[in-house]
């Protein structure tokens, strides 16, 4: 902490709180503690609902809440607020970073973006077919979407564990790859386990979208003036049965990648004003001029920063460890009480489910990825090796909340769906260790690679 030669000596207390809130605050910057609190989530998700207390952890998530203005009254259950809702805050900040990506990262390069969309198409199409593989008749037949998903924050929980040397495209393919493999899993829902999309909720969405675009044409620059626009392009997305929280995704990429522009230069603001209000300091604050003084300054410490670096920065801590941790607890407390595996069908459904999300999914992410690149479609990004690759294909593995979300869609008997949701859970976890044990060697090679070549 720096101190300056005219400020007066602070209160120690206050010192003491300013010290512990810095530590915090770098203790929080490491990306490994959010997925270790993550993983803790999950645990206590997990015991929770095995535990003589499970009743009240499904009471919970089912309580309703409801918002309402007059005679419109919306009322839906605390887990629907969570998975609809709130993560669609998640899914803005994921769409800001592509976005940064898109514009002047790993995916600039069309041949470089092309690689993870068709790595998720391998990473859904395998699993599918190996499924059917070893359930290709009976009621255990339309499961097969089931384990196609990749849950975004596992996977990039346990990959923030492996600590900040992971190479930067690394974590954008994964990224990359989640989303699109979210997108696939949502339009198969739609098309495969529901009675269709309503297309008049586009009209809604599209109104959202238009207003976004004329907002940014107009010059608004505060993040305020898009909840709006933003809540349309939300409940456009629900009325028309697709996953509400695409409109995070779609609002991040609409998110601008350069300032506002300005008759001055933000810097050249912030001297200005700080001159001016340093020469009227004898005036006070209410001199006349000093209220649009500030307001300028407002506004120029607000475009030092381009929007989707400003609002992905402000989202960051909350949606790591709070919304995450969150969501982990309220979609990962999985019953494994009452299954009954002694019947073929049940059995085979959740060896399926499990060697498809175990096997199926590296396998196709890798192979695909192989194929485009050695077909010279495409080719990897600079710091992506295959053994990055492979680390994505495993973790990519994780299906844990959108693969339990198609699994009640699915089955209506509750044995099948409880042999599925164990299916899940297993193939998960066991992806989640091997993915871990590889990203450790992983990174150790990259040490070993980086010591020589500074030696």
């Amino acid at each position: 902490m720096k101190s300056h030669p005219n400020s007066p000596e602070l209160p120690r207390a206050q010192r003491l709180v300013e010290h512990a809130l810095a530590r915090l605050r770098r203790l929080l910057q490491l990306e490994a503690i959010s997925g270790v609190v993550l993983l803790c989530a999950t645990a206590l998700a997990l015991l929770w609902a095995n535990s003589p207390l499970a009743g009240s952890y499904h009471a919970l998530w089912h309580t309703p809440f409801t918002i309402g203005l007059g005679t419109l009254v919306f009322s839906q259950s605390l887990h629907f607020w969570i998975n609809d809702g709130l993560m669609t805050l998640f899914f803005l900040v994921v769409g800001m970073e592509i976005r940064r990506e898109i514009h002047d990262g790993a995916l600039s390069d069309f041949r470089q973006a092309l690689l993870p969309i068709a790595a998720a198409c391998g990473g859904v199409m395998l699993p599918a077919l190996i499924y059917l593989a070893v359930n290709g008749q009976g009621a255990g037949l339309h499961g097969w979407a089931i384990p196609t998903a990749t849950d975004i924050a596992f996977a990039v929980g346990l990959l923030a564990l492996l600590g900040r040397g992971i190479p930067s495209g690394v974590r954008v393919f994964l990224l990359t790859l989640a989303v699109i493999d979210d997108v696939i899993a949502v339009l198969l829902i739609a098309f495969f386990y529901s009675d269709g999309l309503d297309y008049s909720g586009f009209a809604l969405a599209g109104l959202g979208a238009l207003l976004v675009l004329g907002l940014q044409r107009i010059g608004a620059g505060s993040a305020y003036a898009y909840v709006l626009p933003g809540a349309l392009m939300w409940l456009g997305l629900l009325m028309t049965g697709a996953h509400p929280t695409l409109a995070g995704v779609v609002l991040g990429l609409l998110t601008p990648v350069s300032c506002l522009p300005m008759r001055e230069r933000p810097r050249d603001v912030l001297s200005r004003v700080a001159g001016e209000l340093q020469d009227n300091r004898g005036s006070g604050i209410a001199s006349p001029g000093a209220a649009q003084s500030l307001r300028e300054l407002r506004i120029a410490q607000r475009e030092l920063l381009p929007p989707v670096v400003r609002v992905q920065l402000a989202l960051h801590p909350w949606v790591t460890y709070g919304l995450m941790p969150l969501f982990a607890l309220a979609n990962a407390g999985v019953s494994l009480g009452g299954i009954d595996l002694s019947p073929s069908e049940p059995h085979w459904v959740m060896l399926g489910v499990a060697i498809a999300l175990l096997v199926g999914k590296p396998a196709g992410v890798i192979g695909v990825s192989w194929l485009m690149v050695r077909l010279g479609f495409c080719r990897l990004p600079a710091d992506v090796s295959w053994r990055g690759v492979a680390l994505i294909g495993l973790l990519a593995g994780i299906g844990f909340t959108m693969s339990i979300f198609i699994a009640n869609l699915a089955f209506a008997d509750p044995n099948l769906l409880g042999a599925a949701k164990l299916g899940v859970l297993s193939g998960s976890l066991v992806s989640a260790l091997v993915g871990l044990a590889w990203g450790a060697l992983y990174m150790r090679r990259l040490g070993l690679a980086q010591a020589l070549r500074e030696a």
